[in-house]
């Protein structure tokens, strides 16, 4: 893992200053009240920059809608801390309104633990991060284990499993939302695309990587996903408005299709973003059958 963020451009690098300081500092407060001893005293050990920003082929066009996000890993001390809501919620929400910050952040959050796990069975994701990934906090001697290679042919009997179920799962939720569609049910058709979305980049993580983060924000799965697998960009017109704008109408239908009153959607947007998904759905089979036939290749050699 690298220790210099020095093939960063200033302005990045202070941004990643700043970054680092809020999720300290929301962190601290955040366990200043807790009464467990491991949550009370609980610690952030590492907080890694992974993705297209650790490897130097980032892209910075917010004015056409591509630009690539900073992928943040945090290391905490115990599983307990790693929740969002009750840890990193308010953190995450000076980030995104931090005029200082310019682009876009994600954050996953898992315990030491569990990372050291996911390395000694080889999976792809953690190994990348090990590899690739850039230090932005440290704490001493909290060393991630060394990564042991995940053998082709449980890799190959894995990744299988994963893409029946999930690209099963999506089919399902898309046809869903086809019916709702024709039934003018257009908050549920909404949620429902959200749905088949999101299983659609799960489904492509988990073949290409083995892991998926606990995430229901498809902007984020989709940066992941894109990050990995280029083609998938594809899916989504980004450089119009009114293509972005749909685009974070489904991203919001998770919750506000189901909850918010306020919520509308228009025929021709969902028409719009069902061609998107039927797109999606066609690029993740066609990556995953090609990834997959790699891994029995290799099995089998």
């Amino acid at each position: 893992m690298k220790t210099s963020l020095d093939h960063l451009p200033e302005q990045q690098q202070q941004e990643l200053g700043r970054i680092r300081e809020i999720l300290l500092e929301e962190f601290e407060k955040a366990i200043a009240n807790a009464t467990s001893t491991h949550k009370r005293n609980g610690k952030v050990y590492k907080i890694v920059l992974f993705g297209s920003y650790a490897r130097d082929d980032w892209v910075d066009e917010p004015e056409n809608g591509y630009q690539s996000d900073f992928d943040l890993l945090i290391v905490v001390s115990h599983e307990d801390l790693t929740d969002i809501a009750d840890y990193w919620y308010i953190a995450e929400d000076r980030i995104a309104r931090d005029p200082t910050i310019e682009r876009p952040v994600n954050i996953i959050v898992h315990s030491l633990d569990e990372v050291n796990q996911a390395l000694t069975r080889g999976e792809y994701f953690w190994v990348d991060i090990a590899r690739d990934g850039c230090i932005v906090y440290e704490l001493p001697c909290h060393p991630l284990a060394t990564p042991k290679p995940l053998t082709p042919a449980d890799a190959h009997r894995m990744a299988s499993e994963y893409f029946d179920e999930w690209l099963s799962s999506a089919d399902d939720f898309f046809e869903s939302a086809r019916d709702a569609i024709a039934r003018d049910k257009s908050k549920l058709a909404a949620f429902l695309l959200h749905q088949a979305t999101e299983r659609l980049y799960i489904c492509f993580l988990l073949v290409r990587t083995l892991y998926f983060p606990r995430s229901h924000n498809i902007k984020f799965l989709r940066s992941l996903a894109e990050d990995k697998e280029p083609r998938l960009v594809d899916a989504w017109p980004r450089a119009s408005k009114i293509d972005r704008r749909r685009f974070e109408r489904l991203k919001r239908a998770y919750v506000e299709a189901r909850y918010s009153a306020s919520y509308s959607i228009t025929t021709e947007d969902l028409d719009a973003l069902a061609s998107s998904v039927t797109r999606l759905r066609d690029i993740v089979d066609e990556v995953c059958r090609e990834r997959l036939a790699q891994l029995k290749v290799e099995a089998a050699a």
